[in-house]
């Protein structure tokens, strides 16, 4: 794709506004880096140390790896006593090195402090928006390839990654920096040069393989796997993959990979491939897992708003990429895309984030044929900018009545924050034209950099009806005796097992008053759905006990209200 030229009309937007910060940081690499890694601070870190666990998966993957922690076995995993087996241990790996970490250095309680679990999402987050950058420079400009950076930035399911203790993160960075090594292969190739790359760059390739096997298993495989078939169809060559080197390669991911691979089957024989591969990857393409499924077509439709705002150029740029298909870059950025995402939509199980590894080719695209000045000017597309003014609008009124409905709150201190996203929604749509569609952009990323700041940083923390976890855990803590724990029967959420503890017993109403007849300084929380049934049970036990305030919250995993009664054992030291 030719990528020459950057168009802009006469603007009446100020010189020392976001367009000259920009302009600025494309003068080299230092700045440009510089300046993505602080935007990456600013739409990352909002509600990063705020928010407590969240249900289900993040509190699931801290759990686990909390248990490694405690018990000091770092080849199973477990969720309390049960195995799980979804995914391989690297997530786990470095979530513990980072509480390890923090502990060492001091940190207070760092096994229960889930900020500390969030830090390789954070870390995957922005080394995947650099790496964006990294990539596109092979492609595009460097104001280019800041641009595409700066679009995975601000992509609003990036920004939910950044915040959550799970393997998504990382997984986008381990794929972006494999897809930027054969990238540059790929294209030294078709200028005729057979010599195989540097041992730099192949070490960066098979090392990003290797880490994001074990971060999620094989789909790294199927993102280079799908690439490379497609790119030796269309070339009718496979000989660029020689350059790759591709049996030292493997042998370097066995290297890396494989040990833990071993040691999981010596310790548990075939159970971990079978949960993993048979029971969490491949039940996901022919059926719907945990009420996931979603027919054909429906990450085309959760594109618009899970790449938001970039998602509205995407359409403007669509009919120019078409035409470039048969360039090498436009070729290779389409290989990385295209076969993956129609596997996607083939497979029954959708989750917004699979294709999450996929945005990065996407934002390369437009960005060239944004520098390229070569976006469809046809106006029902043009159209489609005004959702940077009506967006803003939208999740501006919507969480303040979900403040409102949750905690009774108008929320006012985050209303200048929406505020001024509208305004700058209005800007990035009105001056579209005149301004250009990069300068354009830059407004609708600050408006959504500005609606991150008041949702994370402000709204989200004070919902504390939705974190019903939390309120259970602060009873055991404030308790009025030694060493509190707790069963917990109708309300069994991964996020209470986090913060009440490992020995937190999960129940039924019954098995619930057994555990509080057992004496000691123990306490039942009980969905109020199902207090008959434990007053039944504690009655024929004549139990005596004290009842406590009771917790009534929002269950965000259900979209359910609850009420939870809770209760101690009578004369509890």
């Amino acid at each position: 794709m030719t990528t020459n030229s950057t168009a802009a009309g006469p603007s009446s937007w100020p010189k020392t506004g976001l367009a000259s910060v920009f302009a600025f940081a494309a003068r080299s690499n230092r700045h440009a880096v510089a300046l993505l890694f602080l935007i990456s601070l600013v739409v990352f870190l909002p509600g990063f140390f705020q928010l407590p666990p969240l249900d289900r998966d993040e509190s699931r993957f801290a759990q686990a790896t909390k248990q490694m922690i405690e018990t000091g076995d770092f080849v199973d995993i477990r969720y309390q006593e049960e195995v799980r087996y979804k995914k391989p241990v690297g997530i786990y790996w470095l979530q513990a090195a980072a509480v390890k970490t923090a502990a060492a250095l001091g940190v207070a309680d760092a096994r229960n402090t889930i900020w500390l679990y969030r830090i390789p999402s954070l870390v995957g987050a922005i080394g995947a928006v650099l790496a964006t950058y990294w990539v596109a420079l092979a492609f595009v400009s460097r104001r280019g390839a800041m641009l595409a950076a700066l679009m995975v930035a601000a992509s609003p399911l990036l920004g939910v990654e950044a915040r959550i203790a799970t393997t998504d993160a990382v997984l986008l960075l381990t794929s972006v920096v494999a897809m930027g090594a054969l990238g540059r292969g790929y294209l030294a190739a078709r200028k005729a040069d057979d010599r195989p790359l540097g041992w730099g760059l192949l070490a960066v390739l098979w090392t990003a393989v290797a880490v994001s096997i074990l971060i999620k298993g094989p789909l790294i495989l199927m993102f280079v796997g799908l690439m490379a078939v497609a790119l030796s169809i269309l070339d009718r060559s496979a000989r660029w993959l020689m350059t790759l080197r591709p049996l030292l390669g493997l042998a370097w991911v066995l290297i890396v990979a494989l040990p833990w691979f071993v040691a999981i089957y010596l310790r548990v024989g075939s159970e971990f491939f079978v949960d993993s591969v048979g029971t969490d990857l491949l039940s996901k393409v022919s059926n719907s897992m945990e009420s996931h499924g979603a027919p054909p077509g429906t990450y085309f439709v959760l594109f618009f708003a899970t790449f938001f705002p970039a998602s509205i150029l995407a359409g403007l740029a669509a009919p120019a990429v078409w035409t470039v298909r048969d360039e090498p870059a436009a070729r290779f950025l389409l290989a990385w895309l295209v076969p993956s995402w129609i596997v996607f939509e083939l497979v029954v199980t959708k989750l917004p984030h699979y294709v999450l590894p996929l945005y990065p080719a996407i934002a390369i695209l437009i960005a060239g044929a944004v520098e390229s000045n070569v976006l469809s000017q046809r106006p029902w597309l043009k159209r489609g900018t005004a959702w940077w003014f009506v967006a803003p609008i939208l999740l501006s009124v919507a969480a303040v009545v979900a403040s409102v409905i949750a905690a009774r709150d108008l929320a006012l201190p985050a209303w200048p924050f929406f505020a001024g996203a509208i305004v700058c929604g209005l800007f990035a749509w009105l001056l579209y034209e005149q301004d250009g569609a990069e300068r354009a952009f830059l407004r609708a990323a600050a408006s959504m950099a500005l609606i991150v700041i008041a949702f994370y940083g402000l709204l989200v923390p004070w919902l504390t009806s939705v974190f019903p976890s939390v309120a259970l855990a602060n009873v055991l803590r404030n308790a009025d005796c030694k060493d509190p724990v707790a069963a917990s029967a109708g309300y069994e959420e991964p996020s209470l097992v986090f913060l009440a503890g490992t020995a937190t017993h999960l129940t039924d109403p019954s098995g619930a008053a057994d555990f509080l007849g057992q004496g000691g300084c123990r306490f039942a929380f009980i969905d109020a759905r199902q207090e008959r049934a434990f007053a039944r049970r504690a009655q024929a036990l004549d139990l005596h006990y004290n009842r406590k305030p009771h917790v009534t919250g929002f269950n965000i995993s259900n979209g359910q209200p609850v009420t939870i009664e809770v209760f101690q054992s009578a004369g509890a030291p």
